[in-house]
């Protein structure tokens, strides 16, 4: 079992370079608590990340930290020109020596690509002609493709990343099928929808993975995420994720709530106990949450467990205890 950490990155209320300072420093005891990769959100004009650049963030990781590996996910792949984004990717695998991977996808919000001026509806499209624009960066000497959204010609490739021909790619899943793709690519899945699909994803992936022989697909991890909050006691980690809860829901809908929309799949309960009961979050002891983990993890059959740890305006020395106790107390307790 491999542990990781999922970021939004969202507004703390604090100022925002001490929020950096706070989010770096907690992104070293990650790195010392042995988990496995650090992944973080990328969001525009929302509240909901105020780390709109993850390449600018992770590089500052990449200097504070030795081991852990650092994952965009994801790259909103319509509002990058695919040519910059291949050498941000090189440049972040260099400064990492090797430590980088990247996520990648078309963007959950559409009014996130409309503040930046694309069309939602070209989103897919868009998206399926940069990730094939990336590939070809990282293949090629010389670089061409007369695309509909991108038309480069000829352009010298002076820039590789770290490992080769490129670092692992992830795509997060909220439906079966959409784990296919994925399982015939060699790309690490991450489920962040309902707990009753987990386990039809990871059972659709491994299915698609064995029918396709894709080479490297059966070492590809298949995870989930959660909110996650550990204290000494149940009661004292539900009132801490219970009084840090609101900030965070009021950053996630805020930009929804501007066009009056909601958004199509995942919905978020006004209080941390819906989140509990949903399957979304977790809180509690070291013996309650390494209980409801085990369990999150025998029923999708999983071996990728990654975790929020910091959200909304929780304390610093709130978060930094929850990490602490996750890693010494919790993650033993994980059966492999």
């Amino acid at each position: 079992m491999k542990f990781g950490i999922f970021d939004q990155n969202d507004a703390s209320g604090r100022p925002l370079h001490v929020q950096y300072e706070q989010r770096l420093e907690l992104t070293q005891m990650y790195d010392e608590a042995g988990f496995h990769c650090y992944h973080l959100s990328e969001h525009h004009g929302t509240p909901l990340s105020m780390g709109p650049s993850q390449s600018i963030f992770l590089s500052a990781v990449a200097q504070r930290t030795q081991r852990i590996k650092l994952c965009p996910l994801v790259y909103l792949l319509p509002i990058h020109h695919p040519v910059r984004l291949a050498e941000e990717i090189c440049m972040l695998d260099q400064l990492a020596k090797g430590r980088f991977e990247f996520g990648v996808g078309r963007g959950a919000n559409p009014h996130e690509l409309e503040a930046l001026g694309f069309d939602p509806a070209s989103a897919g499209a868009a998206y399926a002609e940069a990730y094939e624009i990336l590939m070809k960066y990282f293949s090629s000497d010389v670089l061409h493709y007369p695309g509909k959204f991108w038309n480069i010609q000829n352009i010298p490739v002076t820039l590789k990343p770290f490992q080769s021909p490129h670092p692992p790619v992830w795509y997060a899943v909220a439906t079966a099928e959409s784990a296919v793709w994925p399982a015939q690519n060699q790309v690490n899945i991450i489920c962040g929808g309902p707990e009753s699909k987990v386990g039809e994803i990871s059972d659709r992936y491994r299915q698609v993975a064995a029918a396709s022989q894709a080479a490297g697909s059966a070492q590809a991890l298949i995870g989930v995420w959660r909110y996650i909050v550990v204290a000494d006691t149940d009661e004292e980690a539900m009132a801490i994720a219970e009084s840090a809860w609101p900030s965070f829901y009021e950053n996630f809908y805020k930009l929804w709530r501007v066009h009056g929309t909601e958004p199509q799949r995942l919905k978020l309960s006004p209080n941390y106990a819906g989140m509990v009961a949903s399957g979304h979050a977790v809180a509690g002891s070291p013996q309650t949450v390494a209980k409801a983990l085990n369990q999150k993890a025998k029923d999708g059959r999983l071996h990728y467990l990654v975790g929020q740890f910091m959200f909304g305006n929780l304390p610093h020395q709130h978060a930094k205890r929850s990490v602490e106790l996750f890693s010494k107390e919790v993650m033993p307790r994980i059966e492999p």
